[in-house]
């Protein structure tokens, strides 16, 4: 079931899925995440970490909601059992020490955005394999809203990713820049950043 991100991480770093999470996966999930933002539980995401943690809303707009998976209810326990295969299918091919795993839900109102970054601190180097599901049902071009992945160095070439309903995004962490377009209307995805122990890395 994951033979093809394998083969696809080890490759070129990065693959975009649409078969893992089937649609009522993806619809329970966005009721959940509604759910939580109705409740008022998102907070504005800061950029850094730990003390340097700062509200920066000329680099990102967005709001998010940090997932227990102590205490998962049955849509993240779904969800996080098929990250938990893709994280154990990684590591016997690519060998990464994939440890644990961090999610939040994020919400990009309309108008928001993502400036380009990387998903790694700059003193902390655990971060090692982002995974970016997004639940939009019915998403257009027309919304906004892409990830531009950006493929090279320079950042010159890229890809645009839509963020439909049931797209999985998998990429190194600190291989890939990336940024999210403004959204022209609400855009709802889950995060999740696979971590390692060790902090050297071979890239």
């Amino acid at each position: 079931m994951t033979a093809h991100l394998t083969d696809a991480l080890l490759e070129r770093g990065w693959v975009v899925d649409t078969t893992l999470f089937s649609r009522e996966d993806v619809a329970a999930l966005r009721v959940a995440c509604e759910a939580e933002w109705r409740d008022g539980k998102f907070h504005e995401a800061a950029t850094g970490r730990a003390e340097g943690q700062r509200r920066r809303a000329e680099i990102r707009s967005d709001s998010v909601l940090w997932l227990d998976e102590a205490r998962p209810s049955p849509a993240l326990s779904r969800y996080f059992a098929i990250l938990d295969e893709i994280r154990v299918a990684v590591n016997r091919q690519l060998f990464l020490g994939l440890h644990d795993l961090e999610a939040h839900f994020a919400v990009f109102p309309e108008g928001t955005f993502y400036k380009k970054h990387l998903d790694r601190f700059r003193d902390d180097d655990a971060r090692t394999l982002t995974a970016v599901l997004y639940l939009n049902e019915a998403w257009q071009p027309e919304n906004g809203g892409q990830m531009r992945l950006y493929l090279d160095e320079d950042c010159t070439d890229y890809r645009d990713i839509e963020p439909e309903a049931g797209t999985l995004a998998l990429f190194l962490s600190g291989r890939f820049w990336h940024e999210v377009l403004p959204a022209r209307c609400p855009r709802l995805s889950v995060t999740g950043w696979f971590r390692r122990r060790n902090e050297s890395l071979p890239w």
